[in-house]
């Protein structure tokens, strides 16, 4: 079996990864828990430098964040057209123009689903992302052909 479709990324898809992927790390909790933290001790002391690091601390991420995936949409060349994907018995096939890459689904970091995506981690840094808007009547299909492909404890996706 073969699924193949066609990803235009979005600034709000990059943004809902990168949410995802930070906020999934031990970095990304632990700064939202001093954050908290920072809150807590503003209410029960009334110390406004707690409440001015606290907003700091749980503002700063998600605004550079979003930032960040602005400034990459607009200066990486990929996603200034689309990616044609297509997942087979082996792998994932990604391509554009003429450049064709593929990964071993055997060589698959992890799969996960955040509320806009699908995505397939390559590494523990670098991933496909696929839409859900983009995947269309596929969904479903890519879902159970990751599922199908990756040992269970890699995969971590709500449909």
């Amino acid at each position: 079996m073969e699924i193949e479709f066609d990803v235009k990324m979005e600034s709000g898809i990059l943004y809902d990864y990168m949410l995802h992927h930070t906020y999934s790390s031990f970095t990304g909790i632990m700064g939202t828990a001093v954050g908290a933290l920072l809150l807590i001790a503003f209410f029960s002391d009334r110390q406004v430098l707690f409440l001015l690091a606290g907003v700091v601390v749980l503002v700063y991420q998600p605004w550079s964040l979003f930032l960040r995936s602005k400034q990459q949409m607009l200066n990486s060349p990929a996603f200034k057209k689309p990616l044609h994907y297509k997942l087979t018995e082996e792998g994932i096939e990604v391509s554009q123009d003429e450049a064709v890459e593929n990964q071993k689904w055997e060589n698959m970091y992890k799969a996960v689903s955040t509320n806009r995506s699908i995505v397939v981690y390559t590494s523990r840094i670098n991933a496909c992302i696929f839409p859900k808007k983009d995947l269309g009547e596929n969904r479903y299909k890519v879902i159970e052909m990751i599922s199908t492909h990756m040992p269970p404890g890699k995969v971590k996706i709500r449909g």
